[in-house]
């Protein structure tokens, strides 16, 4: 079976890259952080296999897509502009849209405001839920032991100069944390703590 293949699409006043694979039905693939397209390689391959098109952009602010510089240029509203963007780029009237992680909400997002193009979801790892009365970041743990990733983001400047200093090690290390390598050796260090703070043994 043939690769996925990249181009660099206009979209909603911007520029997106996307990788695509088969024909068919469109499938939209919709990243989370810190991930691309190509988190979504192996899916795509199964996709054209199984008769469809499947399509899966960097998002707007990742990998080879245009990262705007506003802040304000970043809600949900954009979001969802870009994948009907990708949509009518590839021709597409309508598509199933597939997210996970901050894609799961653009996910969900994009078939509630835009049923007309997006027939069906499946949100992975984050279930749709409404508007609250609360901002969400408001209910997160602000704790020494558990602060969200979303809360780091919110100070502009503090994330893109830590991560700045080192790009390759700073995504080597969260992609290898979020893995199952490194899911099992943090559990595994987090029971050698746990023993060695136990009381002595006689």
């Amino acid at each position: 079976m043939s690769e996925p293949k990249q181009r660099i699409i206009e979209s909603n006043g911007i520029h997106l890259n996307i990788a695509e694979q088969g024909e068919g039905p469109v499938a939209l693939l919709a990243h989370g952080w810190p991930e691309s397209w190509y988190s979504w390689r192996h899916q795509l391959g199964a996709l054209a296999a199984a008769g469809f098109h499947g399509v899966a952009p960097d998002m707007r602010g990742y990998g080879k897509s245009d990262a705007p510089e506003a802040i304000d240029k970043y809600t949900l509203f954009h979001l969802v502009g870009d994948m009907v963007g990708v949509l009518d780029a590839v021709g597409a009237e309508k598509a199933v849209i597939v997210g996970h992680d901050w894609g799961a909400i653009v996910a969900w997002q994009a078939a509630l405001l835009r049923p007309d193009r997006f027939r069906a979801v499946a949100g992975m790892s984050v279930p749709f839920y409404p508007r609250g009365m609360s901002l969400r970041t408001a209910l997160m743990p602000r704790t020494e032991n558990a602060r969200f990733y979303m809360l780091y983001f919110q100070e502009p400047g503090l994330a893109e100069a830590e991560f700045g200093r080192d790009p390759r090690t700073t995504l080597r290390n969260l992609l290898f944390a979020g893995s199952g390598d490194g899911v099992a050796l943090a559990r595994a260090a987090q029971a050698v703590r746990k023993f060695r703070s136990g009381p002595e043994r006689r």
